[in-house]
């Protein structure tokens, strides 16, 4: 099994596609847009991702945060509000704040399981501040860091709920980026101490199954290389100072913030102790180079990333979808 989820061209299988995913074996695979029609098509290729792979626990990724990024849309289903919704009302009702995020979340899980999706890329534990690029402030749960780990913890427990992984993000915290990440390499001068508060949700939620990497120089622990390329960043600071266990992916590395061949990115990031690479685009030139680059995955890798499905293994999913969204827009109203 190589260390890399790929992304898909098309809602269904290429023949190209099935025949080198097959001698690949990648761990898992990721959802956008441009693969979602209806249920029927998302179910019909979700199961083929299982058959193909053999492997009944198969990660299979979405981005389905709510607002901006969500590639699941209407009409065919719901819309979702994104973090400063919580945040707000977290402003005036802390504990309403945290169960419309729980319910908010088990929705979101409800509608993904349905599918045959199993895990998903939330929640956002990055603590905005005044000068955030608009890329998370418009996606994140709030500039307190105790506050985003509350609602951080009800999105996970939500998500679990309806048989759903879940991926704190993005580590060790994208809220002191002045630049998108899809576009520019962003370098924050903060001090040691000022960033311990970037890594109070973190810390909090330390346990959570898997965890994701961000595109940024921090210049107090690494001047010379992002987050997802420098092993000092993610053995001092996300494994050791943060204290994460849990599945490390990078964020995809087609971003423009990391600079190199796909192969090259590929294979700096699970040298500097990423465990499994993210690559979206499904460019079938650029997942050749990575899958030539990459040995197969570590026995560590590997047990975490059981470890972290295990954690929704025979899940029965709870709740009503309907109920749940009528709870949260109710608490939501309160604002």
């Amino acid at each position: 099994m190589k260390p890399v989820i790929f992304g898909l061209s098309g809602p269904v299988l290429t023949p190209d596609e099935r025949t080198f995913f097959a001698a690949v074996d990648p761990a898992g695979y990721i959802l956008f847009k441009r693969n979602i029609v209806d249920r029927a098509q998302v179910r019909a290729l979700t199961d083929s991702l299982r058959d193909l792979s053999g492997r009944a626990d198969l990660p299979i990724l979405i981005d389905q945060e709510g607002g901006r990024v969500a590639r699941m849309r209407a009409p065919e289903w719901p819309e979702f509000p994104a973090g400063p919704a919580f945040d707000a009302l977290y402003e005036i009702a802390p504990i309403s704040a945290i169960e419309a995020a729980k319910a908010n979340a088990q929705a979101i899980g409800l509608m993904l399981a349905e599918v045959g999706i199993t895990v998903d890329c939330l929640p956002l534990l990055d603590v905005a501040q005044a000068d955030t690029t608009e890329a998370i402030t418009t996606r994140a749960l709030g500039s307190e860091p105790l506050r985003v780990a509350a609602m951080g913890r009800a999105i996970l427990d939500g998500l679990r709920a309806a048989g759903v992984v879940g991926v704190v993000k993005h580590m060790p915290g994208h809220g002191r980026a002045k630049v998108d990440t899809h576009y520019h390499l962003p370098t924050v001068t903060a001090s040691d101490a000022e960033l311990a508060i970037d890594l109070q949700p973190f810390v909090a939620l330390k346990g959570a199954p898997m965890g994701m990497t961000s595109h940024i120089v921090f210049e107090a622990w690494d001047r010379e290389r992002p987050a997802t390329l420098s092993p000092v960043i993610i053995e001092e600071i996300i494994r050791r100072r943060i204290g994460f266990e849990g599945l490390l992916m990078t964020d995809d590395i087609d971003m423009k913030a990391l600079s190199g061949t796909a192969g090259d990115k590929a294979a700096g990031a699970i040298a500097a102790g990423c465990d499994l690479v993210l690559d979206c685009w499904a460019r079938m030139d650029e997942m050749v180079d990575i899958a030539g680059r990459l040995g197969e995955m570590s026995d560590v890798s590997r047990a975490r990333m059981d470890r972290a499905m295990a954690t929704v293994a025979g899940v029965e999913a709870e709740g009503d979808m309907a109920a749940l969204i009528a709870k949260r827009d109710a608490l939501l109203a309160l604002v």
